[in-house]
């Protein structure tokens, strides 16, 4: 159980101050271990080495042929070359030893940062359980979870009628949830992908109807911020009868509904091939060098209310912030879906210097932009472009509205769920050294 009271602060200024005895402790180790020489090689080698691997895996994304080997080459030997060096020259324990304990300081530092900015979570209100709940199912998602977790069998049990998808055929999966609110359904659900999620989820919004999220995707990222259990899809259907309600926002992008994410730009070209589907690994290496290159595809400027993006080669607009600037990274997630609030990513890479920047500076460096807005217009000077909203592949006329709507989305979902961990923050020195000497942060 989280501290409350006056004792978290105690606690967080006593992290605080672990964390900077931690991380001294790793510049003594390394002092001990080959003196001001030996920092000053590890320091150095280190930086050198992360630089050089950013640059390799530039070369091997944006190039074919033999440039593309050197830069795998290059990415994969550096570290391997970094420890040999190390180890030569006696300071592999030292630079272990050092490893170590800045890992340590950085776990107290993110613990403390914690305490002292617990976020309040999404507030959860009691409601009744519904009368004529209608579930559309994929059979097909998540590599057959349906089937897998027996959930028609187990929604039909808890009273729920079951829409199971034909998906030998194209089918308007917006058009069988209208159909069943016209039918006298008091509830909307999916167990499906994101995609369809978002889909249904419009037309939940639209009716001011209840939805049930299922986990039975592959990724379920809308299930994990909701803090549902993505291991048993089956639990998400304890909310029939044994559930509570949650207010989140909901994204539109040219008058449809998203919940996670709408990608421009490289990833939305790639996602628009047709063998992207069965090959996603062979397709994204084989597009790439063109998109990074800006031989393919239109440049993209986006307006984010008074910030002006130019020639962005990637732009992930998302429904609310996540905690990381990159929404796919693992410990990309939101801890709140109810802020009112776009997240937007923006990047522009044109070399390995620049790879080299965003891996040693992360949101500092220039070729990334990390910014929130209520609105992102998004244009291009093609009539056109390629947009991939929650990962499906679209085409939408330029220029390309984002919006948010707050609170749009009663979303259902069981009292007893995993719930969503505080994401991690960046990590501010100052801020650990202020509570240490007993400052305000």
């Amino acid at each position: 159980m989280a501290p409350t009271g006056s004792s978290a602060p105690a606690r967080a200024r006593l992290l605080a101050r672990l964390a900077l005895l931690l991380a001294l402790g790793a510049v003594v180790a390394l002092l001990a271990g080959g003196g001001v020489a030996g920092l000053l090689l590890v320091t150095t080698l280190g930086v050198a080495g992360l630089a050089l691997a950013a640059a390799g895996g530039w070369w091997a994304l944006s190039h074919r042929g033999p440039v593309r080997l050197v830069g795998v080459l290059v990415a994969l030997g550096v570290p391997v070359a970094v420890t040999v060096i190390y180890a030569r020259a006696d300071l592999w324990p030292a630079a272990l030893t050092a490893f170590a304990l800045w890992v340590a300081a950085i776990a107290c530092v993110r613990s403390a940062v914690r305490r002292i900015r617990r976020p309040e979570g999404m507030r959860a209100v009691a409601c009744a359980p519904p009368e004529h709940p209608v579930l559309i199912m994929n059979p097909k998602s998540g590599g057959g979870k349906v089937g897998r977790f027996h959930l028609v069998e187990r929604a039909e049990a808890l009273g729920a009628r079951v829409v199971l998808l034909d998906t030998s055929v194209e089918v308007d999966v917006a058009e069988i949830a209208r159909r069943a609110v016209a039918e006298g359904a008091d509830l909307l659900g999916v167990a499906g992908g994101d995609g369809t999620q978002a889909l249904v989820a419009g037309v939940a919004a639209e009716h001011r109807l209840p939805f049930l999220v299922i986990s039975a995707g592959t990724r379920n990222h809308f299930a994990m911020d909701l803090g549902l259990d993505r291991e048993d899809p089956s639990r998400c259907l304890d909310a029939l009868t044994d559930g509570e309600e949650l207010r989140v926002d909901l994204g539109v992008v040219g008058g449809q509904a998203f919940v996670n994410t709408v990608s421009f730009g490289v990833y939305a070209q790639i996602v628009q091939r047709p063998e992207y589907r069965d090959a996603k690994a062979g397709t994204a290496l084989d597009a790439l060098p063109d998109l990074l290159a800006g031989y393919t595809g239109h440049p993209l400027d986006a307006v984010v209310e008074d910030v002006r993006l130019e020639d962005q080669q990637a732009l992930l607009v998302s429904n609310n912030p996540y905690a990381a600037p990159e929404p796919m990274s693992p410990g990309g997630r939101r801890a709140r879906l109810d802020l009112g609030r776009l997240g937007v990513v923006g990047i522009r890479v044109t070399g390995a210097a620049q790879a080299a920047g965003v891996a040693l500076r992360g949101q500092r460096s220039t070729a990334l932009h990390v910014l929130t807005s209520s609105q992102v217009t998004v244009t291009s000077d093609a009539p056109s472009i390629p947009v991939a909203v929650d990962g499906e592949a679209l085409q939408l006329p330029t220029p390309v509205v984002c919006g948010i709507r707050p609170g749009a989305l009663r979303v259902r979902v069981p009292r007893e769920r995993p719930g969503i961990p505080v994401p991690e923050g960046r990590t501010d020195w100052r801020e650990i050294l202020a509570l240490a000497l007993e400052r305000t942060p």
